[in-house]
């Protein structure tokens, strides 16, 4: 059996709103309620179980890579709801997007702070 990431808890203040906030911006199914979390399914089969958190979670990182099809429909769903969005991961290139190995990449906030990622090309794939 190869070794595969099946899920990972994401702490939320609102885990309801903030699972179907990801799954709204990503394009996913709604998510699903499963004990006290709420999973975001992505393609992989790798889910993000949002569970309940009273204080406000540190911040994570979590990076999806998508095609640049996917790309273009998650960047339009962040203009129309005008998140602000950055080219790097410290948030120092405001409303820009990166050229990482020739694909396109941009970070943004879910409503607890956690910093999101989607890029087209793997890092260190060229380009």
């Amino acid at each position: 059996m190869s070794i595969q990431l099946n899920h990972t808890i994401v702490p939320a203040r609102d885990p309801q709103a903030s699972a179907r906030f990801l799954a709204q911006m990503l394009g996913c199914p709604e998510p699903r309620a499963f004990g006290p979390f709420y999973g975001v399914a992505v393609d992989n089969g790798v889910t993000l179980d949002f569970m309940h958190s009273e204080a406000r979670p540190r911040s994570h990182h979590y990076a999806f890579l998508v095609s640049e099809v996917e790309f273009d429909r998650i960047f339009a769903r962040i203009q129309q709801r005008q998140l602000p969005y950055w080219a790097d991961p410290e948030h120092r290139q405001a409303g820009e997007l990166n050229h990482r190995d020739g694909g396109r990449g941009l970070y943004w906030n879910d409503p607890d702070g956690h910093n999101l990622e989607i890029l087209t090309r793997p890092y260190g794939s060229g380009g």
